[in-house]
């Protein structure tokens, strides 16, 4: 076997400058290795994660429980597509709807592949089970949502970023304010084509947008009276990352439909799902929806374990706890400072509002500063930090990543 040549981060950046698509701003750091809630740069630096693949690693990097079930299943049988039954997918169906609560589970690859789903499930459910007439459905969905790029989750986004120029975009989404029940119940009743509201529990992208505490609730409650349905996304905030196995759990409420994926692979392999009851999976039959790599045996067995971890290691207990260790933290130097107006989450996502415009290059910078004092994280919207490390990190290396926070923000007092 050849030796691999060893690369720098510089020449790697221009690697990807010169031959990839330039459809990332990527912070300028070359990872090339990660255990637990720690990744290495290609000339051996060693950082605390604080960003985990937007969640996608809770359980760390490289867990072995995880990387043995897929390599151990990668060495038995990768694929079949669909065409065949396989001896992994019936298990993992099983162990995830018993875990979460539901009927039936369709399997897709990745996050924007189970929204898409999930959107034409519940289009088919409102043309087939509540009687709306043919392409008349509309889905309700919430201003600054991020529920993935594709062509047809573009169409109900309000980044302009996001949407420019790759029109004409998808119809039948209605746009309303986020953590505004009145606006909700005006969608509702104005139109008796709503077949589903689309939310995610936290606005992850948008900056750890927390709704009011009620609001899951309400909004169920209401979508029950209008006969629509309540459809989750918790692809960044579900899998133990708030501090509940699902954002929805912090209310007790059980979606209709509930979006997974990220953390239900703990990072290792694409996996994603649809869940929801057979009053509502059962409007899909054979050809009305699929994927070659969708329910694949790799996929499969990395999702078991990836929640076997989860529940094994505490780590929704531990997210609870650390969580609230991080924002008391945070807030302590919030109340002597001007330079961060607020911290705000749930469990371990959380996010700093840093006092300036968004279109400074504040928060930025500062994330370049943590990156050279050891920990990373990027900025949303501008002037927003986002912090979502592992769950498997420990109240000792929390404490000490607080501390390279508030060591790297009092560079940046004025």
């Amino acid at each position: 076997m050849l030796q691999q040549e060893k690369i720098t981060s510089t020449s790697a950046i221009a690697l990807e400058d010169k031959y990839g698509a330039h459809n990332y701003h990527p912070l300028p750091v070359v990872l090339s290795r990660g255990e637990g809630v720690y990744v290495w740069d290609v000339e051996g630096k060693k950082y605390y994660d604080f960003l985990s693949a937007y969640s996608a690693v809770n359980q760390g990097h490289c867990h072995p429980k995880i990387v043995n079930a897929m390599t151990s299943q990668a060495q038995t049988l990768t694929l079949t597509s669909r065409a065949f039954y396989n001896d992994q997918l019936g298990k993992f169906e099983k162990y995830a709807c018993e875990t979460f609560g539901y009927d039936k589970l369709l399997p897709m690859n990745t996050g924007a592949e189970a929204v898409e789903t999930a959107l034409k499930i519940c289009r088919k459910w409102a043309y087939e089970k509540k009687g709306v007439a043919s392409n008349k459905a509309k889905i309700i969905v919430c201003e600054n949502n991020f529920h993935g790029r594709t062509t047809t989750i573009i169409s109900f986004s309000n980044d302009a970023v996001a949407r420019k120029n790759f029109g004409p975009y998808t119809e039948g989404f209605l746009a309303i304010e986020y953590n505004n029940l009145t606006a909700l119940e005006e969608a509702l009743k104005s139109d008796p084509n709503i077949a589903g509201f689309l939310v995610e529990p936290i606005q992850g992208e948008a900056g750890v947008n927390v709704p009011s505490e009620g609001y899951l609730t309400k909004a169920k409650t209401l979508c029950e009276k209008y006969n629509v349905l309540f459809i989750a996304d918790e692809i960044q905030t579900g899998i133990a990352r708030t501090g509940k196995m699902l954002a929805v759990d912090h209310e007790g409420v059980k979606p209709d439909m509930l979006i997974l994926g990220k953390a239900l692979s703990g990072g290792a392999y694409p996996v994603s799902a649809v869940l929801a009851d057979d009053e509502i999976m059962e409007v899909i039959g054979p050809g009305n929806h699929g994927s070659t790599f969708g329910g694949n045996p790799v996929g499969a067995a990395v999702g078991i374990a990836a929640l076997e971890v989860v529940k094994e290691e505490g780590l929704a207990e531990n997210a609870h706890e650390l969580g609230e260790l991080f924002r008391a933290a945070l807030n302590k130097f919030i109340e002597k400072s001007d330079l961060v107006n607020s911290v705000r989450g749930k469990g371990l996502l959380n996010a700093i509002l840093v006092n300036d415009s968004p279109d400074s290059e504040t928060a930025w910078n500062i994330c370049l500063a943590l990156r050279d004092n050891g920990l990373l994280a990027k900025p949303t919207h501008g002037n927003i930090i986002r912090f979502a490390p592992p769950l498997v990190m420990t109240r000792e290396q929390l404490l000490d990543c607080v501390s390279i926070i508030i060591r790297t923000l009092e560079q940046f007092q004025k």
